[in-house]
């Protein structure tokens, strides 16, 4: 044999058992997983909870690193760009890693390509709320409201799943709304319940706590079948007469391109621990999160798909690229 050639097999067999050493070894220190929006948020609220059990399964503390801007855009930026070593992880969502691509005209990163899929979390639909002085007391009263006051009705968003869904609600309804961006979901909440927006439609994470307490109104689900957590509410589909209305946010782990299989599969692993926990279960059905483990080869297939429907969706919606 080749000296040159033996040298090559040997250094490439080194560094394989190496790799599997530092795998093997892996964590040996904290685990950094960053929520690409605001502390209070669905996607911070879920992240948190997966945090903790992650935690308890790895025997390293999973540490919530709240990196919100550019619905989502700014967290997924510092995990894209992070060391592929299962140290920096994203709480991604339909806005990291479906939408943004086809809302922004230039992401700093290759959103198909930056990441690497771990886990899947789970989905919820979202809730059309208004501000208790909107004379709305219906979906169909505050259609024609807006049809009565085109572009006067103020929107907030501050994700892709907020603004899609409410431009999809306009363009579906025929009417046009005058749409508010914020930073956070909890920033634009604040707003709703104080009367410096009109409407809402957001996660269930943020509305449905302040829909108990009576400081918001909710209209309807954006589900296509009404959800347990507020069975009172009818879909939109149900409200409007339509059938295709439908959208739903989601919530998966995903990792830097390039992160070995054998960490993606032991943090896979720990989310799924996470997710068949009595506890965690019983803390999100209240407010209609489904879990919904499996396997990084999964997430990929279901990303994909979700990639392609929020394309068509935001398409529909007319929405211009920023």
């Amino acid at each position: 044999m080749h000296r040159p050639l033996r040298r090559s097999i040997v250094l490439a067999a080194t560094l394989a058992a190496a790799a599997g050493a530092f795998a093997q070894a892996w964590p040996s220190k904290p685990i950094k997983a960053v929520v690409p929006f605001a502390a209070g948020s669905a996607t911070d609220q879920i992240g948190r909870a997966f945090a903790e059990k992650m935690s308890a399964t790895l025997g390293q503390p999973v540490v919530i690193d709240n990196k919100p801007g550019a619905s989502g855009m700014l967290g997924a930026e510092a995990v894209a760009s992070a060391a592929p070593d299962g140290y920096t992880i994203l709480i991604g969502t339909n806005s990291t890693n479906a939408a943004l691509k086809y809302l922004m005209k230039k992401l700093p990163y290759d959103q198909d390509k930056a990441f690497v899929p771990v886990a899947f979390l789970g989905s919820v639909p979202l809730m059309v709320t208004v501000n208790n002085d909107v004379p709305a007391k219906t979906l169909k009263e505050l259609v024609d409201l807006a049809k009565a006051k085109p572009g006067q009705l103020s929107v907030a968003y501050a994700s892709t799943s907020q603004q899609v869904s409410s431009e999809m609600l306009a363009g579906m309804a025929e009417v046009k709304f005058n749409m508010i961006p914020y930073k956070s979901g909890p920033a634009a909440m604040t707003d709703l319940i104080g009367g410096q927006v009109n409407v809402f439609t957001a996660d269930f994470g943020v509305t449905v706590p302040q829909l108990k307490a009576g400081k918001i109104r909710g209209l309807g689900v954006t589900s296509k079948q009404r959800s347990k957590a507020v069975p009172e509410l009818p879909t939109v589909n149900e409200a409007l007469g339509l059938k295709d209305y439908e959208l739903i946010a989601y919530f998966a782990v995903f990792a830097p391109a390039g992160t070995p299989a054998e960490i993606v599969n032991k943090l896979n692993q720990a989310v799924n621990a996470a997710a068949n926990s009595k506890d965690l279960q019983d803390k999100f059905e209240a407010m209609g999160f489904a879990i919904d483990p499996g396997t990084p080869e999964q997430l990929a297939v279901r990303n994909k798909a979700e990639t392609e429907k929020w394309a068509k969706a935001i398409r529909d919606a007319k929405i211009e690229p920023q």
